[in-house]
């Protein structure tokens, strides 16, 4: 995952344009398994950005580390739109982050169902001040590392969000 040159870049000028807006992140990742942070912190000068990384890979860990409610979990299941904010809200309240990114879903090549079908991937995004955001993602059965290398690639995709004009926590 770290070799990929493209994600590696991406990653690159992201831990610039934070530390250059002085902003932190924390991760809270489940089915990517900690590969956002690992990524970020690949780059040299991310410890003025990467604030935290939390690997909840069970309903447990999720409730335990993150605060998620397991009622909210035993009604949606952890690979939902609610549990994927609640886990961003959590990484957020449960570090000094002003953003956080989190993720859930189901990298396969097992676990899936007809209503949540392996490749799918809920994010959650929170910024201090501001509402959750939600990303949703369809993948398909592209297997377990490119479904994991494709939510990696989202997740970026909305912590550089943060840095258009009106998205981020000084906005």
């Amino acid at each position: 995952m770290i070799d990929d040159p493209a994600l590696l870049a991406r990653a690159e000028a992201l831990v610039a344009a934070y530390a250059a807006a002085e902003l932190t992140i924390a991760t809270a990742e489940s089915c990517t398994g900690g590969l956002v942070a690992g990524l970020l912190t690949a780059i040299p000068g991310s410890s003025a950005v990467v604030e935290r990384g939390f690997v909840t890979y069970s309903n447990a860990a999720k409730a335990e580390s993150l605060g998620v409610p397991v009622d909210l979990i035993a009604a949606h299941g952890a690979v939902s739109a609610p549990v994927a904010r609640a886990m961003a809200e959590g990484a957020l309240a449960r570090s000094r982050a002003t953003v956080a990114v989190a993720i859930t879903g189901i990298a396969g090549p097992g676990g899936g169902s007809a209503d949540k079908p392996v490749g799918l991937v809920h994010f959650g995004l929170a910024v201090t001040g501001a509402t959750v955001r939600h990303l949703e993602r369809r993948y398909g059965d592209l297997g377990r590392t490119e479904i994991r290398r494709l939510a990696v690639g989202d997740a970026l995709g909305l912590l550089e969000l943060i840095l258009a004009p009106g998205l981020g926590p000084a906005s």
